[in-house]
């Protein structure tokens, strides 16, 4: 039986007809189509917008660090611009598969590597999804304790947690409200509190340097990739692979910038470092109400992970119904909020995150450039891929490389090796980008050797 016979085992999931307003409970049932151009804007526009990108600024305005020289204010909003694109294209660009298949993300890994092989990657997205929605939930909980101060900080990552998990047992509904209310919410805010900041004069725009360009490209282009694991868990209720495309690089492009460039307005008028940025935005008047939208709005990032870790999990478990999944999950992470020093775990994430990147290379060259879109079976009988892991394996040892992260003993180790084969990382590369495309590469000459050979990659 052929790949592409072998793929309409599930017709039901891949059927684009399916009627329906919400998520199916199972893998095995089809994914509605409800979705539009407007729906995708605004749920990837909510998403680009978060509170950690107001702090996360400094390190595109000071990427070497505290102590060193900063960029120009014209050199980090272009770094913001340049990193932010980029990665929005590359979700988009794995929105559209989702849209085609109507497969989630990880499901999608079937036809990449195989069932089986999957289910590697499949619980690496599971451990970061939950780490991140743990995260989440205490940056929202921080923010709300500087609102309202005289509130125990647990009460929020309760109620937090509650409408989380809420949200995550009926996900289309959410995307719908994000739509109607949320977003224009979001958007009067951000407009508020820019022009407040705005009346605080700003530096020349050439006042500073760009030494470290590349390394502040590399920060917002690693925060837009990190939401590339889920974007087909959304892009398979799209009415259209456009809408799904279009949707997630416009709406994530535009949110994610304007969040960076106020974090560095900020930075660059009142705000002493990143630990003061709330503090100045809370100071404008009204701010509070401007920064609460933002809070209740940082719901979505912890929904979203939420939502992305059932799905994943329902990749493990086809059968599952994912509401209980959810429950679970969202238990889970507002347990964890309660006890554990996330901040201390977020190292771990990154270095977890790391692994989607070239991930990402090898399954839009393989889908787009070869035959993924006509013959990748994502039936639970998949057979394995060996080869792909290849590329990907290649593609994460250059990141690596250049960018060890900074968990101590797996830092020391890659800067051994480095040290060993006599390769030196240079400020100007990027972590990002030389894995994709070395990875992307790799994955060419794979399928090349495969057609000399004779035999499928």
């Amino acid at each position: 039986m052929s790949g592409a016979a072998q793929q309409h085992d599930e017709p039901d999931l891949l059927d684009s007809n399916s009627v329906g307003t919400e998520v199916p409970r199972t893998l095995s049932e089809p994914a509605p189509r409800t979705l539009g151009l407007r729906d995708q804007l605004s749920l990837w526009g909510n998403l680009g917008v978060s509170l950690l990108g107001f702090t996360g600024a400094v390190i595109v305005l000071q990427p070497g660090g505290p102590g060193t020289p900063r960029l120009c204010l014209l050199a980090a909003l272009l770094a913001t611009v340049v990193g932010t694109v980029l990665g929005a294209a590359a979700i988009a660009a794995a929105a559209v598969p989702g849209a085609q298949t109507g497969a989630p993300a990880m499901m999608l890994l079937r036809g990449l590597f195989g069932a089986g092989p999957s289910y590697l990657p499949t619980l690496l997205n599971v451990v970061q999804m939950l780490g991140w929605g743990t995260f989440e939930l205490v940056t929202i909980a921080t923010a709300a304790g500087q609102v309202l101060p005289a509130v125990p900080q647990n009460v929020f990552v309760l109620v937090g947690g509650l409408l989380t998990t809420m949200l995550a047992i009926r996900p289309l509904g959410a995307v719908r409200v994000l739509r109607r209310f949320v977003s224009v919410a979001v958007v009067l805010a951000l407009g508020y509190l820019f022009v407040q900041l705005l009346r605080s004069p700003l530096p020349a725009l050439n006042q500073g340097g760009w030494s470290g360009f590349s390394i502040a490209v590399d920060s917002t282009l690693a925060v837009a990739v990190s939401w590339v694991p889920m974007a087909a868990d959304y892009a398979r209720h799209s009415r259209s692979p456009r809408a799904a495309a279009g949707g997630a690089l416009l709406g994530y492009s535009l949110a994610q910038v304007a969040c960076y460039a106020l974090g560095l307005i900020a930075l660059v008028t009142v705000a002493a470092d990143a630990d003061h940025v709330f503090t100045a935005l809370l100071a404008v008047p009204l701010g509070g109400l401007a920064f609460g939208v933002l809070i209740v709005r940082e719901l979505d990032q912890s929904f979203a992970n939420v939502y992305s870790t059932t799905v994943s999990t329902q990749n493990l478990r086809p059968a599952w119904d994912r509401r209980p999944v959810a429950i679970v999950v969202g238990v889970l992470i507002t347990g964890l909020a309660l006890t554990l020093d996330i901040y201390g775990y977020a190292s771990f994430l990154s270095l977890i995150g790391s692994v989607f990147v070239p991930m990402f290379a090898v399954l839009v060259v393989d889908y787009f450039g070869f035959d993924g879109r006509t013959s990748w079976d994502l039936s639970p009988a998949a057979r394995s891929r060996p080869l792909m892991f290849l590329p990907w394996a290649l593609g994460f040892v250059t990141y690596q490389l250049i960018n060890p992260g900074q968990v101590g003993w797996w830092t020391s180790g890659w800067q051994s090796l480095a040290d060993t084969i006599g390769f030196s990382a240079q400020p100007w590369m990027s972590a990002s980008l030389f894995s994709f495309a070395v990875a992307t590469l790799a994955t060419i000459l794979v399928h090349l050797a495969a057609r000399v050979g004779r035999y499928r990659a």
